[in-house]
C-alpha cells in the first residue's frame, strides 16, 4: 500500500489525465490508472505542476523578524505555490561567518514549512572556506557596498573551493548610484519617481560588465540577481557565447511594473535596483531569454514604508503574487506553462544542483503545486501568510492560483489554509 495517490490531474505537457503515486515522500509512478494508497486526492482534471523554487527570498530571521519570519515567510511560499526556498545573507547578524550560518540554519530547522537553502555572505575572506563546508546555495555579493579590490579578492578565494561555488551578485556600481543620489537631492521637489534616476540603468551595467570580466578571468560561476534592463540582458547573452558560466534572474516587480509605479504606487513599488521605464524594461516578450525568476521577495512594515520615498526601505513581498500573475499571462497567451516550469521550477534546480527537485519525475521529491486555471480573483495583501501586507500589485485583476501546495507528498496548502510541515535543508 502507497502512501498517496493523486489522481484525475493533468501534468504540461501531457493532454490526458494522468494519475501520480507518492510513497516515503518519493514520486513512485506517473501513469493511467491509480494505484492503492492510504490517502486519494482527486483534482477533477486540475494542472499540476513541479513544486516552485524561489532562489531569491529575504526571510528576515534572525534580527529582523517584524519584517518576516522563517514560518511567516514559508507560510507565505506555501501559499503562493514554492515548494522550496533560497534565504539571502543580509539578516541580523549577516550569514557571513560559520557561527551567523549555523545560527540561521537552527532557526530554519524549527520554523520553515518548506524545504530551503541558505546564501552565505562574504565578510571576513578567511572565513569562506569554513562557511562553504556548511553547503551553501551560493555566495551572495552586493557590488553596490564593496570596491573592486574586495570584489577581485573574493572572487579569488572562492575560486579556490573544490567545488567553485556559483557567487551570486546585486550588481549596481556604488559610485554611480552615491554620485546620481547626490544630484538628485540637490532638487527642490523630490518626487518619487525620482528615485528610479538615482539608481539609473547605467549603475547595473557597468557594475554587471565588470563583474562578468572578473569572472571570465578568473573562471567563477555567477548568477545575477533581479537582472532590470534590457541592455543588461543582453550583456549576459553575449558573455554566455564567450564562455562565461552565468545565469539571470528577474523579478516579478522588474517584468510587470515599470517606474510609473513609484508615482503610482509610491514606496510600495520601491525596490533596488529601481523599477524601470518602458525604454529600458525588460519586457514579456524577453522573458524566455532569461534563466528563472526570482521573487527577491523582500517584507518591511508598513510603518517603515509611509516614510519619504528617501528614507523608507526598498523591497516587494513577492512569494504570493509571483505565480498568479505568471498564470494570468498563460491566461492571456502570452507565455507558456513549460516556460513557467522552465523559469521557477527546473532551472533553477539544474543551476543550483537540487538532483531531487524541479521535475514531476519518477524518484524525486513528491513537490507539487496544483493551479486552477480558471480560478479568477484580485490580488489583496489582507490575505497574504507573510507579515508584509501590502503589494505594488494590489487591485491586479489575476485567473489562475494555487490552490495546493505539497512538499515531499504532504499537503502544506489547500485553498489557502496552511498545515504543519516540518520544512529539509536542500543539501542533506
Amino acid at each position: 500500500m502507497m502512501d498517496l495517490c493523486i489522481v484525475n490531474c493533468k501534468i504540461p505537457p501531457m493532454k490526458s489525465e494522468c494519475c501520480i503515486t507518492v510513497n516515503n515522500g518519493k514520486i513512485i509512478s506517473i501513469k493511467k490508472l491509480p494505484t492503492k494508497s492510504d490517502d486519494i486526492i482527486d483534482l477533477k482534471g486540475k494542472t499540476v505542476l513541479p513544486g516552485l523554487i524561489d532562489v531569491h527570498v529575504h526571510l528576515r530571521d534572525p534580527g529582523l523578524t517584524e519584517k518576516e519570519d522563517f514560518r511567516t515567510g514559508t507560510m507565505a511560499a506555501a501559499h503562493g505555490g514554492f515548494t522550496t526556498v533560497f534565504d539571502m545573507p543580509n539578516t541580523l547578524p549577516p550569514t557571513n561567518t560559520v557561527d551567523a550560518f549555523c545560527q540561521k540554519m537552527e532557526i530554519a530547522q524549527k520554523k520553515s514549512l518548506v524545504d530551503y537553502g541558505l546564501h552565505a555572505g562574504v565578510g571576513d575572506l578567511d572565513e569562506i572556506k569554513e562557511i562553504a563546508k556548511l553547503k551553501p546555495v551560493s555566495f551572495k555579493i552586493f557590488m553596490d557596498l564593496i570596491d573592486n579590490k574586495f570584489l577581485i579578492e573574493s572572487f579569488q578565494q572562492i575560486s579556490k573551493l573544490k567545488y567553485n561555488p556559483i557567487i551570486s551578485l546585486h550588481a549596481e556600481d556604488g559610485n554611480i548610484v552615491q554620485y546620481c543620489t547626490s544630484q538628485i537631492m540637490k532638487k527642490i521637489d523630490l518626487k518619487p519617481e525620482l528615485y528610479a534616476k538615482a539608481r539609473p540603468p547605467l549603475a547595473e551595467i557597468i557594475s554587471l560588465s565588470n563583474a562578468i570580466e572578473m569572472a571570465k578571468y578568473i573562471g567563477n560561476k555567477i548568477h545575477i540577481c533581479h537582472l532590470s534592463t534590457i541592455e543588461s540582458l543582453k550583456l549576459v547573452k553575449k558573455a554566455k557565447k564567450e564562455g562565461c558560466d552565468i545565469t539571470a534572474e528577474i523579478t516579478p516587480h522588474h517584468l510587470f511594473l515599470n517606474s510609473d509605479y513609484l508615482r503610482l504606487k509610491g514606496n510600495f513599488a520601491k525596490t533596488n535596483p529601481p523599477l524601470r521605464s518602458n525604454k529600458y524594461k525588460i519586457g514579456i516578450s524577453q522573458l524566455e531569454e532569461l534563466d528563472m525568476i526570482g521573487t527577491d521577495h523582500a517584507p518591511h512594515r508598513i510603518v517603515e514604508k509611509n516614510q519619504d520615498v528617501w528614507n523608507a526601505p526598498p523591497g516587494v513581498p513577492n512569494l504570493e503574487t509571483a505565480l498568479p500573475l505568471l498564470l494570468t499571462e498563460f491566461n492571456r497567451g502570452n507565455i507558456s506553462l513549460e516556460l513557467i516550469k522552465r523559469l521557477l521550477c527546473e532551472n533553477p534546480s539544474k543551476r543550483f544542483n537540487l538532483k531531487s527537485k524541479g521535475f514531476i519525475k519518477k524518484g524525486l521529491d513528491a513537490d507539487f503545486v496544483v493551479v486552477d486555471l480558471k480560478k479568477e480573483g484580485i490580488i489583496n495583501p489582507e490575505y497574504f501568510k507573510s507579515k508584509a501586507k501590502y503589494s505594488p500589485f494590489e487591485g491586479f485583476e489575476i485567473q489562475g492560483m494555487p490552490v495546493m501546495t505539497l512538499v515531499r507528498g504532504k499537503v502544506v496548502m489547500k485553498e489557502g489554509d496552511i498545515f504543519e510541515n516540518k520544512g529539509k535543508f536542500v543539501y542533506d
